[in-house]
This record gives structure tokens, C-alpha cells and sequence, in this order.
């Protein structure tokens, strides 16, 4: 199945294409006062309502925010727009709250606890976060980290389909069996971006009731390892749930039913299968996107994420979409691949992995396959210097995060340091929206205000060259050129074009 796909690629010339694969961001992160306590303030009241706000939630704890990019073709796209949904999110908080820079929460108290278990503002979401609450407790809940989404563009899949309609039935098969080898091989490399990635090397106090013992000394990813963010041991899920897409269906859905998880929102597996709400809804409708949930944040970059590290895997996604996967190995290696990626998490950072020559390997083929499908400049450069990163341990993030640890191990210090030098960034630029600087400033303000709001925007050109603002609420959508935005208050200005947009009612334009 899937035979000589890569060649087929080739052959049909759409390399380019699959380059262009969309990539959209989660970045989850936790609001902390100024002493790096978890912050008790609520949810930014200028925020439009979570009921639909397209892109700034929050998760299991109201503390805990998630901010949502609009999947894009391009990195550069998807980060400028990730920034600006920093930079208005930072601009939003409310009293001394600025953001935790680090994966895993800071120190927990018996009282921090309480307070997330008491505080919850989304009814419609409250007896699931009280199952939650109930099955993990609050500190494995409130760890934070990146999920990656990814799509394979739709003409591509239609091109490629003409080579295997023998062994497809139709489209919907066929784009089903491209996202779920991504999944497997995405699985049976996950130690890969765990040593590349991992940035959790140590818990504060309260995170753990007992400290395990692998856990006496900092280690690569505390999230990524069986102390992380995952499904309990009682709940029977490993990596074998990839061995195959029936397989995989026919197993949570046994889960669900026999109450072993709430529903497939409860499945923490390495990469989800998204764009259905029912699994069995996979046969008629299709995968239309994964997401991979691996990544954790770093703290050397105010977003969470590099630009380099998302070239690399974009590079990652391709190369797991052409390698083919035995099936009659599968089982094994799924199961092996769950033991690499533990022992990897667990490794002590600036030591060199047990997986380091077979790393070398794996780079040298991504190289190639770089070359083979003609990339450009900018992604061999960030698989090159990723690959000098696996005969480095000291480079990687875990590694750099232990110089900064204290007497006590902790990074309490460094991570509220952090936080304020991040908050004084975003707060005092010139620019209201550094990543939008060639609009002029009103257009800004009313951008600004739109994702306040939780109104969708994109910024295109019409073909004389002008910038139009598209403004999307509520399936109507409004088109502004941004030179010719009005001076007038943007709330003002947006509650003529949407009618019925809810305003929150401490609204005041002096937010921004």
C-alpha cells in the first residue's frame, strides 16, 4: 500500500505543493502574577466570550490560555500571526499577570490547587473538567506545551490519488491512508523530537506529592515521559494504538464505551486525527488534518516556538507521509518506540542520548530527502543545524534550561525573571502590532481590537497592491481597506459592521 509514493511525488512534480502544506499553532501557557504564582485574576475581561472566540481560549484551568493561529502555507505567515496574538493577548491581561515561559507550572500550593479546582467560567465544559479533575488532579493538567497541526494541501492528494485508484475505492481512502502512516511514522520517531525539543527537565514544588526517584536529577522532558501529559496506565493505551487506522478506531471507541475515557477528547496519544467529531465518521468524511502534540514550549523564545524548529517539522511531516511503515513489523516497533521516547525523556540533558548514531542516520536521510524534492535554502539550513544539535546534547533546550537551575534545582527564578523581561517586551514596543507595522495605526487599533473581540481577520492585497482587512464574525464578512480606516473608536467601528457582536461590558477602547 502506498507503494513508491516518494518517487510518485517526483513524477508528479508537486514537491512545491507539499511544501505548502498548511501548519497551524496551539500555544498553551499559564498566566502567573509577579512572584510566579499561578494568577488568580480571571480571563482578560476585554476578551470576547470563549463560546466562540476563534483564537484566544483557555484550557483546563482559567489561568491556562491557549492562543490559536489560522492555519497558513508559510512558517513566516503563521508566526507573525502567532505574535500578534501574543502581543494582543499580553496587551489584554489584567493587573500584575504576565505569562509562565516554561512547560511545566510553577510551584504549587495546597491553596493554587483549590483555586483552580473552584474557579471554572465555561458551564458548558464543566462536568468534563470535573472528570478530569477527579481522574488526574490538577498539576498533570496544567502543564503546557505546543501542538502542531498539519494538512496535506487537497490538490496534491487528488494528483497523487490518480496513481493508486486500484487500491482505493475513493479519495477519502486513500487521503485517510496518507495522514495515518504520517501518524505511525510521527510515532516511531518521537524520541527524536523529544531529545531536539524537550524543555521540562525538572517539577517545582507540588507538582509531584512524592518526587519519583528517575526524577533526583533534571532530565530531558518530564512532559513527554510517563510522568507527563498522557493517558493513565489503567486506561490501556499505548503506542500500539497506531498499528492501523481500524485498529485505532475500533479501540477508543471500545474505550468510550466502556467508560475508560470520557470521550476521543480524553485519547493524550503522540498525534490526533482531526477533522471529524465522531470517529466513525472517518470512513465518509476523512482525516483532514493531524495534530502532533509533542512539543514542548521553549522558554528562549517569547512565542514558544522557533521558526527553524517548525521548518524542520514541516521537513518532518513529509518525510513521515513517503516512508513506508511493514505492517507486519508495526506492533513491535510501536511498542519500541514508546520505550526509546521514555528512556530518551528521561535522560539526563547535557549527557549524549543512547539514540545519538542512530540519530546521525535519520538527519542524513532527511538531508537527502530535502535535496531529492528540491527545498529551499532555509529548511536544509534548519535540518543541518538540527543535526549538529544530536551530537550536541548541551545545545539542546533541556541542557541550556539546567544552567539555569538554582541551589535548590528549581527555576522559579528563571522563569519569573523571564516572564517580566517578556511582559516588558510586549507591552513596550512603539508598534501596537510589531508583525503589522505597514498598516498605519488606526487599521492596527482596529485589527487589535477584532481579535480582542473574537472577530477573524486576515490581511490581503487586491490587485492594485492595497491592503484589505477581512473581517469575518459570524459568518458575515466585512471588507475594509487599511488605508482608509476611519478615526473613530474601533469597538465603535466594529459594532456597526457586526450587528450582533457581543461587547464585553467592561469594554473600554484605552485597552489598546
Amino acid at each position: 500500500m502506498l507503494d513508491n509514493l516518494l518517487n510518485v511525488i517526483k513524477t508528479e512534480g508537486v514537491s512545491e505543493q507539499l511544501y505548502h502544506g498548511l501548519v497551524g499553532l496551539e500555544i498553551e501557557e499559564n498566566r502567573v502574577d509577579k512572584t510566579g504564582q499561578l494568577s488568580r485574576e480571571p480571563h482578560p475581561r476585554m476578551l470576547g466570550s470563549r463560546s466562540f472566540h476563534p483564537y484566544l481560549q483557555t484550557d483546563f484551568a482559567e489561568s491556562q490560555a491557549e492562543l490559536i493561529t489560522d492555519p497558513n502555507p508559510n512558517i513566516g505567515g503563521v508566526l507573525d500571526q502567532l505574535d500578534t496574538l501574543q502581543t494582543v493577548f499580553y496587551r489584554s491581561l489584567q493587573g500584575g499577570d504576565r505569562i509562565w515561559p516554561l512547560s511545566m507550572p510553577p510551584r504549587i500550593t495546597a491553596e493554587d490547587a483549590a483555586f483552580i479546582q473552584s474557579h471554572f467560567e465555561r458551564p458548558a465544559y464543566a462536568d468534563y473538567r470535573d472528570y478530569l479533575t477527579n481522574k488526574y488532579g490538577v498539576s498533570p493538567k496544567i502543564m503546557t506545551g505546543v501542538h502542531l497541526n498539519y494538512s496535506i494541501p487537497d490538490p496534491v492528494i487528488n494528483r497523487l490519488y490518480a496513481h493508486y485508484e486500484n487500491e482505493y475505492d475513493q479519495v477519502i481512502d486513500f487521503r485517510n491512508a496518507l495522514y495515518f502512516r504520517t501518524a505511525q511514522n510521527l510515532v516511531l520517531n518521537r524520541w527524536l523530537m523529544t531529545y531536539l525539543f524537550g524543555a521540562s527537565p525538572v517539577a517545582e514544588a507540588g507538582f509531584f506529592d512524592q518526587q519519583p526517584e528517575s526524577l533526583l536529577h533534571p532530565v530531558r522532558s518530564i512532559r513527554n515521559s510517563h510522568y507527563g501529559y498522557g493517558n493513565l496506565p489503567e486506561d490501556g493505551i499505548d503506542a500500539t494504538i497506531y498499528q492501523s487506522l481500524p485498529y485505532f478506531v475500533t479501540r477508543l471507541n471500545k474505550l468510550i464505551k466502556d467508560k475508560k475515557l470520557y470521550s476521543q477528547a480524553e485519547f493524550y496519544g503522540p498525534v490526533r486525527l482531526r477533522g471529524v467529531d465522531e470517529l466513525n465518521e472517518l470512513k465518509t468524511k476523512g482525516v483532514r488534518y493531524l495534530e502532533f502534540r509533542c512539543l514542548d514550549s521553549t522558554p528562549f523564545r517569547s512565542n514558544g516556538i522557533s521558526r527553524h524548529a517548525l521548518y524542520l517539522m514541516k521537513l518532518l511531516f513529509i518525510y513521515a507521509l513517503v516512508t513506508p511503515v511493514d505492517d507486519d513489523q508495526i506492533v513491535d516497533r510501536l511498542r519500541q518506540a514508546d520505550l526509546d521516547n521514555e528512556r530518551v525523556a528521561l535522560e539526563e540533558p547535557s549527557q549524549a542520548t543512547f539514540k545519538a548514531a542512530e540519530g546521525q542516520a535519520f538527519f542524513n536521510q532527511l538531508h537527502q530527502l530535502a535535496v531529492e524534492l528540491k527545498a529551499h535554502t532555509e529548511l536544509i539550513n534548519a535540518v543541518d543545524d538540527f543535526a549538529e544539535i544530536v551530537s550536541h546534547p548541551e545545545l539542546t533546550p533541556s541542557a541550556k534550561l539546567e544552567k539555569h537551575l538554582d541551589d535548590n534545582g528549581s527555576l522559579m527564578s528563571f522563569g519569573i525573571q523571564r516572564a517580566s523581561e517578556w511582559k516588558a517586551q510586549r507591552v513596550g514596543t512603539d508598534q501596537l502590532l510589531p508583525r503589522m507595522s505597514r498598516l498605519n495605526v488606526h487599521a492596527q487599533e482596529l485589527i487589535f481590537r477584532a481579535i480582542q473581540l473574537g472577530i477573524r481577520y486576515y490581511a490581503v492585497r487586491d490587485e492594485n497592491g492595497a491592503i484589505m482587512l477581512m473581517l469575518t464574525f459570524n459568518s458575515i464578512t466585512q471588507v475594509v481597506e487599511a488605508d482608509r480606516v476611519p478615526d473613530e473608536p474601533a469597538t465603535e467601528y466594529l459594532k456597526r459592521m457586526f450587528p450582533d457582536l457581543p461587547i464585553p461590558e467592561t469594554d473600554h477602547d484605552e485597552a489598546i
